[in-house]
């Protein structure tokens, strides 16, 4: 399986924060779907789904597993085996939107925005956009794992491969 491309990452202004992926994936929709919509499939990459009403309005409280994080919001857009949205903790927008590249691939493109702390100095906020863009990198790679069979073992993972990825995304920004 290739390896997960590097996301990218824009201010939009009004102290937010965009990241952007797209990853393209050798499965069907079909089989993306309930990987990221699902208690099972979250939780075999992303995060276990405390509560998950699949439709939109819906109820979702996120437990990042590795972290003592719980964030509870809704599901803000749904559109069945296309696109699904999840606005957690107040201030994240998690989207992800599925196309289907004949029939047995497909192309997420993978968009998540937060508010920033406007405070912060800018090493600080250099340093929270590339951890950002480690995290999810880091659980792109966990989902391509999962889809594979091979879903993440929580009581084992360590983030290492996180800090990794935040190196490489340092290097990437200075050149």
């Amino acid at each position: 399986m290739p390896p997960v491309s590097h996301g990218t990452s824009e201010s939009p202004g009004e102290g937010r924060l965009r990241i952007r992926f797209e990853l393209h994936l050798p499965y069907a929709y079909e089989e993306l779907w309930p990987a990221l919509t699902t208690r099972e499939g979250l939780r075999g990459w992303l995060a276990e789904a405390e509560v998950l009403e699949r439709r939109l309005g819906g109820e979702v409280t996120l437990h990042r597993l590795g972290s003592p994080t719980v964030e509870s919001g809704r599901v803000t857009a749904w559109d069945v085996e296309r696109v699904v949205e999840y606005t957690v903790g107040g201030q994240e927008r998690i989207r992800f939107h599925l196309e289907p590249v004949g029939t047995d691939s497909t192309v997420i493109r993978f968009v998540s925005e937060r508010r920033v702390n406007d405070r912060a100095g800018a090493d600080e906020a250099e340093a929270d956009r590339l951890d950002w863009l480690a995290v999810w990198h880091d659980h792109f790679e966990l989902l391509e794992s999962a889809l594979a069979g091979q879903p993440v073992d929580w009581v084992l993972w360590t983030g290492a491969r996180r800090d990794e990825l935040c190196e490489d995304y340092a290097a990437l920004s200075r050149t």
